[in-house]
């Protein structure tokens, strides 16, 4: 459970309460998705005909245009893992809220059905809206300019 910044943690039935930078927590969860999304790429490389698939998927749209996608909506998760860290309050959480959309639209729509894809996509869209609902109800501390 969030409050603020706040973590509520249970061990053995005892709540211990430890205070996390919320900037830490979304961009810990950027690096998770960033990992997760290389990992579904990387074992998907081995699966056979997999080219063939892509080449289909592809239709008249040039493989290369569709990798610079690829490319270029990778470089969000990249990019908020340092952001997520240095933006200020309002720009930080309205960042996370609208890259974790797009995000997750891109997971989803340019997915595959392949056992280990579907495994993967679903830790990466969870972790997407853990940053979605983290940014939501991030209240700004009071006094705080960063």
């Amino acid at each position: 459970m969030l409050y603020g910044n706040t973590t509520l943690l249970t061990y053995n039935n005892i709540n211990i309460m430890k205070k996390l930078d919320t900037k830490v927590i979304l961009s810990t969860l950027w690096i998770v998705i960033m990992f997760n999304m290389a990992y579904a790429d990387i074992l998907s490389l081995y699966i056979p005909g997999i080219h063939d698939e892509l080449a289909s998927f592809a239709g008249e749209t040039p493989i290369t245009q569709l990798m610079l996608i690829g490319a270029i909506v990778h470089q969000i998760p990249l990019f908020m893992i340092l952001l997520s860290r240095i933006l200020q309050y309002k720009a930080n959480r309205s960042t996370n809220i609208i890259a974790a959309i797009i995000t997750i639209i891109y997971v989803i729509g340019g997915g595959s059905f392949m056992p280990h894809y579907i495994f993967i996509a679903t830790i990466e869209v969870v972790c997407m809206a853990l940053i979605v609902y983290i940014a939501w109800r991030w209240k700004e501390e009071r006094g705080s300019s960063i």
